[in-house]
């Protein structure tokens, strides 16, 4: 009786035998001849049956080798079920971005994509020293331009080749109150634009909190009579990218309405305004730290804190909309904080250009209060929870570039520790 087995490569395959003398009398039985469609038929459930033990069989020894490769099936098992090789890839990710990793929606679409990540968490300004040959990590993920720069230069002074990518951004804005947003507008700084949507003068608020106003010194400020100065809470400018930004709004702002370009510039300008950081006492490290205590404490303690959108996007997608009284300030002008993949290999572009251009992970991206290239999405989001927000931004600007924003941070850091 002659036997018929898969090849001895397929380790723990399932053993398929086909007795040869049974399939010849299955198909040229002699005491029932059967007509030429019938034997094609059994011919081919027979191959058929043949096939799917086969696949089975190398499908099950992929399995086997799956939990090695990141759950993903190799060799012939994932040439058969169009299954893709997983890269392990390590990166270094702004704590902007990290619950957005730790989503296993995410996850299971990056694994699908071919991407398995080690991600860790790291403050963006110190990414730049992570440079290092071969000790680098795939890629970074940093909160603002200003810090991928950094990167990017360090990266071009160790002579490795970067690919940058932005797939999602938000605005700094200043999360606020009902009642201090009256209070703004009652004094000519603050105006309602739509239903919930609040614009502010910039350069109106920085010269009253310059001038050292307190809230009582305000008209109409019945509802927030203390003697409490008026300023915007903010984290340290020494660790924060958020403050930082904050310093390069307020900059602006007393430079004439023009970014800073030159040292002795920069440095004059910072100093202007260096009482804004220093007037505010303690400051958290972190931006989730101010906006913690701004949704934790409420009005007595953070009136005005400044902050990304998506913090407050994300809290209201959480809890089903604001709680009472919370309103969003959008400075006019305000800057867009893009959080920049910095490839360091080929691997790592392509998952660049995978969450740029993956729908499904840039949605997933708006869970998390982010904005996308689909702004409608983001705006059709924010509206299910009843969340007011401006869905052009047009008074926008750049922050100065790295080296200037260093000597500003230095002018700041400085004096905070006199």
């Amino acid at each position: 009786m002659e036997s018929i087995a898969l090849p001895a490569n397929c380790k723990g395959s399932l053993s398929v035998r086909l007795q040869t003398d049974m399939v010849s009398r299955l198909v040229l039985r002699d005491t029932a001849p059967m007509n030429k469609a019938g034997k094609a038929i059994i011919t081919a459930a027979l191959l058929a049956a043949f096939g799917t033990a086969a696949f089975y069989s190398i499908y099950q020894t992929g399995r086997q080798a799956a939990p090695e490769t990141g759950g993903a099936l190799t060799g012939l098992a994932g040439k058969l079920t169009g299954a893709v090789p997983v890269q392990e890839l390590s990166g270094l990710i702004a704590v902007d971005v990290e619950p957005y990793f730790q989503d296993p929606r995410v996850q299971k679409l990056l694994l699908e994509n071919g991407f398995k990540l080690k991600v860790q968490r790291m403050g963006s300004r110190d990414m730049a020293a992570r440079v290092v040959p071969g000790q680098t990590p795939d890629f970074f993920f940093s909160s603002g331009v200003v810090a991928a720069n950094q990167i990017g230069d360090a990266a071009k002074k160790a002579n490795i080749p970067t690919a940058v990518y932005s797939p999602i951004y938000t605005p700094l804005v200043i999360a606020s109150w009902a009642p201090i947003a009256q209070i703004l507008a009652a004094n000519g700084m603050a105006k309602e634009v739509s239903s919930g949507v609040w614009n502010v003068d910039l350069a109106k608020l920085t010269q009253t909190m310059l001038d050292k106003k307190r809230w009582k010194d305000l008209k109409d400020a019945q509802a927030y009579d203390v003697n409490k100065s008026v300023l915007v809470s903010t984290t340290d400018v020494r660790k924060s990218n958020s403050a930082a930004m904050y310093l390069a709004l307020t900059t602006y702002v007393v430079n004439g309405g023009e970014i800073v370009t030159d040292r002795d510039t920069a440095r004059k300008a910072a100093q202007n305004v260096v009482g804004l950081f220093k007037r505010q006492g303690y400051q958290e490290n972190y931006v989730n730290g101010n906006f913690d205590d701004y949704v934790s404490i409420g009005i007595g303690k953070t009136p005005m804190a400044f902050i990304y959108e998506n913090q407050i996007v994300s809290h209201a997608f959480v809890k089903k909309g604001l709680s009472a009284g919370m309103v969003l300030l959008y400075p006019q002008p305000t800057l867009f904080n893009k959080v920049v993949l910095v490839a360091l290999n080929d691997h790592a572009k392509k998952l660049g250009e995978l969450l740029s251009t993956h729908r499904e992970l840039q949605r997933l991206a708006v869970d998390f209060g982010f904005r996308i290239a689909e702004s409608a999405h983001f705006v059709q989001a924010t509206q299910a929870v009843n969340l007011a927000v401006q869905e052009h931004l047009t008074q926008v600007i750049d922050p100065p570039s790295f080296d200037m924003m260093g000597e500003m941070i230095e002018v700041i850091s400085n004096e905070m520790a006199k």
